[in-house]
């Protein structure tokens, strides 16, 4: 149960991670790799570009390996077997109630033309 719970923060972190990444892309080139065009010359337009691709990649296949790994972590709980006599007596244990004797349907309703 643990590690399934694990996963399963993982898999939730992973997430936010990658939509965080890419809205801050931009598919014309812009986004952050934009904004850092003339005040960031170490690293550069271009190597922003590429390290934003690369981590979108590397959350994708991380959310794809951890998807296939609580597969094999989800808890299993244990099949009970009911005996169907039981059943039966849980359904004959519920009580109909009685139906109405005064019970009168409304009065119809004219049609309008």
């Amino acid at each position: 149960m643990g590690l399934y719970i694990l996963i399963s923060v993982l898999i939730l972190i992973t997430c936010v991670l990658l939509i965080l990444v890419v809205l801050v892309q931009n598919s014309k080139g812009g986004g952050l790799a934009s904004n850092f065009a003339s005040s960031n010359q170490y690293m550069g337009v271009r190597k922003t570009a590429d390290f934003l691709e690369k981590s979108t990649w590397t959350l994708a296949v991380a959310l794809l390996i951890f998807s296939l790994a609580s597969i094999f972590v989800i808890p299993r709980g244990q099949r009970i077997q009911v005996n169907q006599s039981e059943i039966q007596e849980k359904v004959d244990d519920v009580q109909t109630p009685e139906p109405m004797e005064d019970y009168q349907l409304p009065p119809p309703q004219e049609e309008e033309n």
